[in-house]
């Protein structure tokens, strides 16, 4: 009957303001609130939570080297095929790991590229197909692919400190938008052979150190600092307060290459795009622009060619230094 409180289930007090059923009373704290829901990618044991676990664990696996790691990191990047994992290979490209399908056909590009990686102490590891290809993005690897992690990217200042500890004048070759990543290799290689301290890079809008432009440089890449600058135009004038003479490659340059009197102290050479040449801040920033004498039937040199005859010219310059 209602408001019988002996039958079954009824409440039942057994002291003042102590009840021991219902919603209230003891039970009270359970009804807290233990504040807002954690987002699913904080929720141990949510999908969210393990693929961003995933995530987290393969950035520092393929971070850059050293104390610069937050400058100029880029994701690491894949060579897929036999050719191309042989010769990156062979050019001293810093591969890390070489990854071989199973039930590949071993033929003697396999093979030598399993001898090239043990030479170098690189890592071989066998993966299914399908990983494979989930690995290249879908690239035709013909069942074997390379991974090369990110470049260390120097700061600007440590070129000069380079110099400095050579006892030389600062030499750097400094690119304006070069885009094309064999062209920056091929600048790297000229510039280790002609005794240049390093290469300057812009950040955006601008060729990277990629496996191709590691390839290009036929392994200069590693003897040779390849620094990145956030914006070309202030690092430019940084070096210039710095005590350095910035120079700058254009076809319609006040000086001609040969009449350089700029080459034995510390000198900037900065060489434009393949199409355009030096953007208009960069040329309005040199202190003086140099062209390279040629033949009227031909417009241009590309970047790497262009950067090869002026460090030839200034080495030569400078040899009495050596």
């Amino acid at each position: 009957m209602p408001g019988n409180s002996s039958r079954k289930g009824a409440v039942k007090r057994t002291g003042k303001g102590n009840p021991t059923a219902g919603s209230g009373g003891r039970v009270r704290r359970g009804l807290e609130g233990k504040g807002p829901t954690p987002k699913a990618k904080d929720r141990e044991g949510h999908v969210a939570y393990k693929r961003r676990q995933r995530a987290q664990k393969g950035s520092q696996q393929t971070s850059p080297r050293g104390s610069r790691s937050e400058r100029g990191a880029t994701e690491a990047e894949w060579i897929a095929g036999r050719n191309p994992v042989v010769e990156a290979l062979r050019a001293l490209v810093p591969v890390t790991t070489v990854y071989v399908a199973e039930g590949a056909e071993r033929d003697g590009r396999m093979r030598e590229a399993f001898e090239l990686a043990a030479s170098r102490g690189v890592s071989l590891l066998e993966v299914s197909r399908n990983e494979l290809d989930r690995l290249t993005r879908g690239a035709v690897h013909q069942g074997l692919a390379a991974k090369v992690p990110p470049y260390d990217y120097a700061h600007p200042d440590d070129l000069l400190e380079l110099a400095a500890k050579s006892g030389e004048p600062p030499l750097i070759v400094a690119l304006d938008s070069v885009t094309d990543p064999r062209n920056l290799g091929a600048v790297v290689r000229s510039a280790a052979g002609f005794g240049a301290h390093g290469v300057l890079v812009p950040e955006r809008r601008a060729a990277g150190m990629t496996a191709s432009a590691w390839k290009a440089s036929a392994g200069a890449a590693a003897r040779l600092p390849v620094a990145q600058a956030t914006n070309l135009v202030r690092q430019l004038k940084a070096y210039q307060s710095a005590g350095c003479m910035v120079i700058g490659l254009a076809a319609d340059g006040e000086v001609a290459l040969p009449a350089l009197d700029l080459a034995d102290g510390p000198l900037v050479v900065v060489v434009g795009s393949e199409d355009k040449g030096l953007s208009r801040l960069v040329g309005e920033t040199c202190d003086q622009l140099v062209s390279i004498p040629m033949a009227s039937s031909v417009e241009s040199l590309n970047a790497g060619v262009a950067a090869s005859v002026a460090l030839y010219a200034i080495a030569q310059e400078r040899s009495p230094l050596r």
